[in-house]
């Protein structure tokens, strides 16, 4: 399948993490928090992408095993990519910042969802993941959020 992009909703524990964009006029959403993620490089896979730009952007080095939700949308630029993995909240010591953004954060997925400067598209797509999820999150005895 053809696509334009990949972004990776990573939870680091129970905390969402996010991206605050640069504030240049020149970009899509700026100052806006974004997710890990960006735009498709030769003949990557979408799951490619999407762990390239985390370790471009964060330093994070992610296996596609630990992909555990993908679903594709449509937007004015193509069709695009957007996946969500759970991995241990220690890992945000080994965050390495890319140069891209004004800096990182962990945030309550709640929070994101609902944040005025959470990039509308991208809070949609996560509501979707935290609603498919609740399901499988109540029956092992947790409570969904958002």
């Amino acid at each position: 399948m053809e696509f334009s992009g990949a972004k990776l909703a990573l939870f680091l524990g129970n905390d969402l993490l996010v991206i605050r964009r640069d504030d240049r006029p020149d970009i899509p959403w700026p100052d806006y928090w974004d997710l890990p993620g960006g735009g498709r490089e030769g003949a990557e896979t979408a799951a490619q992408c999407a762990l390239r730009e985390t370790h471009e952007e964060v330093g994070l080095t992610l296996q596609e095993r630990d992909l555990v939700w993908a679903r594709h949308y449509e937007r004015p630029l193509g069709t695009m990519w957007f996946f969500a993995a759970h991995r241990p909240r220690h890992l945000q010591h080994q965050i390495i910042f890319g140069n891209e953004g004004q800096g990182w954060s962990l945030m309550p997925p709640e929070e994101y969802c609902d944040h005025r400067l959470a990039v509308p598209h991208f809070a949609a797509q996560l509501r979707t993941y935290l609603a498919e999820s609740s399901g499988k999150q109540a029956i092992h005895g947790k409570t969904p959020r958002c």
